[in-house]
């Protein structure tokens, strides 16, 4: 019981130092990154860099595809250029679960106090910076928290069986994943609590990637949410962004045995090996759509015209 609690708490600051990761992000933007997303975005290319670029920068790709899903409702950027962005983002989102295979103890204990220091000096312009510097710190410190409560939870019956049930079924896993993400609002916190599992041997590699699968998929329902009831343009990006997901998805799960096989001649370590997953499946995506842009930009005008047919 003490394991299970200890692995609640630090999911749950996991998820709130994301949150203040993000929160500090955006607030120094203070809306210059709908800005540059409107002024840099003119071809498929320069999109899918600014995409990635602004993704690496607030990690959240749900609250890029909503901002693009915004700025083409308003008028400020049209869905061809938009579909760029989207591709771009989805790249964007694996860095910080990169970032975190790295030993950054050191480096997270001095960017804690840090943070401390600059709310406790009650400077407003150092508000921002010091949310910023306590999320990133929180998130690396909670991650090594979850890890070694999740541990023990291996010995659980039902716990085990859990696992054993994702890791047995790619489609449960893929649903399982979609599900997590849809409700943290994060594929990046999925894929992270996926590697904490993997690095403690609780979940095999299939099934982890199964469950990142998955997470892309739930990050969708903030872009559909963000284009409800707004201009068939703004609900042409939010498609855009179901069928590029839910069709890589789909895409991967027949080459699941091999690309599993592949990431493990990559890197020995599991939560490096489900890092790399996230990345070479979403740059792989991106790769494939990018070259079409046009043609895909067509295909969804078609499921969803422009005009209602009368």
């Amino acid at each position: 019981m003490v394991h299970v609690i200890v692995a609640a708490l630090s999911l749950t600051a996991f998820l709130a130092g994301l949150r203040a990761l993000r929160y500090g992000l955006q607030s120094m933007s203070a809306g210059r990154l709908q800005q540059a997303l409107q002024a840099v975005v003119k071809t498929p290319t320069r999109g899918v860099i600014t995409g990635f670029i602004a993704t690496a920068f607030i990690q959240s790709s749900a609250a890029v595809t909503a901002m693009t899903v915004g700025l083409v409702a308003a008028g400020s950027m049209t869905f061809s250029d938009a579909i760029g962005v989207v591709l771009g983002s989805n790249v964007g989102s694996t860095v910080i679960p990169q970032l975190l295979n790295f030993d950054l103890w050191n480096l997270a204990v001095v960017v804690f106090v840090l943070g401390l220091a600059g709310l406790a000096s009650r400077r407003r312009r150092l508000l921002n910076p010091s949310v910023t510097l306590l999320g990133f710190a929180t998130i690396f410190i909670s991650l090594q928290s979850l890890t070694g409560a999740l541990a023990p939870l291996s010995h659980s019956p039902w716990f085990a069986q859990a696992l054993n049930t994702a890791g047995s079924n790619p489609i449960e896993a893929v649903l399982a994943g979609t599900l997590a993400s849809a409700l943290v609002q994060s594929s990046t916190a999925t894929t992270v609590i996926t590697m904490a599992l993997a690095k403690d041997g609780l979940i095999p590699l299939h099934g982890g990637i199964a469950l990142v699968l998955g997470a892309n998929i739930g990050t969708c329902l903030t872009a559909i949410l963000a284009a409800l009831g707004q201009s068939r343009e703004a609900q042409q990006v939010a498609l855009a962004h179901v069928l590029l997901n839910v069709g890589g998805a789909f895409l991967f799960l027949p080459l699941l045995a091999p690309f599993a096989d592949l990431n493990r001649w990559l890197s020995e370590n599991p939560a490096q090996q489900i890092a790399n997953a996230h990345t070479l499946y979403n740059m792989a995506c991106t790769l494939l759509v990018w070259p079409f842009t046009t043609s895909f930009g067509n295909f969804v005008r078609r499921l969803l015209p422009d005009k209602l047919n009368t």
